[in-house]
């Protein structure tokens, strides 16, 4: 029979995949922050303390990985696969340079975010999780989780010179 452990543990596997979907948008990658999540999860499992949310200490664990991934890749440098990435072959320099710009000034203007701001927006707006499951995955009332995506939003918003309809 299967463990409490194990069976939370099989039953977080859609939401960590999301989230790992939400940080590096490559599903093979995501595949492999699963897969490293679960394998250093089951191999501490004796640390895990059962007072405490295992989804949450989960998501630290995938969200870890993925730094150390990171790190990694910064060391190494970009490779693209052109079997994975077809566009790869068919290079539109203006359009490719300008999603680059637009994307490293949205990520300059969320690092500027305060950390709780970072977080909810990550879960809502890259993962994709409801309000409620974003409250459960940060341990706080879902009327917190609006509050700081709505200032989130507003202040990207501001980062980025992006008018709210209506201000025009």
């Amino acid at each position: 029979m299967t463990e409490p452990f194990e069976t939370a543990l099989i039953a977080a596997l859609p939401k960590l995949r999301r989230y790992a979907l939400s940080l590096c948008r490559r599903g093979d990658v995501a595949d492999d922050l699963v897969q490293i999540t679960v394998e250093r999860a089951v191999t501490a499992k004796a640390r895990f303390d059962p007072e405490t949310s295992l989804e949450a200490w989960l998501f630290r664990i995938l969200r870890n990985a993925w730094i150390d991934q990171t790190r990694r890749t910064a060391t190494r440098g970009t490779q693209v696969d052109v079997v994975d990435m077809p566009e790869a072959a068919v290079f539109d320099g203006g359009r490719a340079t300008e999603a680059a710009i637009l994307l490293r000034q949205t990520e300059a203007a969320l690092a500027t975010l305060p950390p709780e701001q970072q977080e909810v927006v990550r879960l809502v707006c890259f993962e994709d999780l409801s309000y409620a499951e974003a409250a459960e995955v940060l341990g706080i009332p879902k009327g917190t989780v609006m509050s700081r995506l709505a200032r989130g939003r507003v202040a990207l918003a501001e980062k980025l010179g992006i008018n709210r309809v209506g201000d025009a």
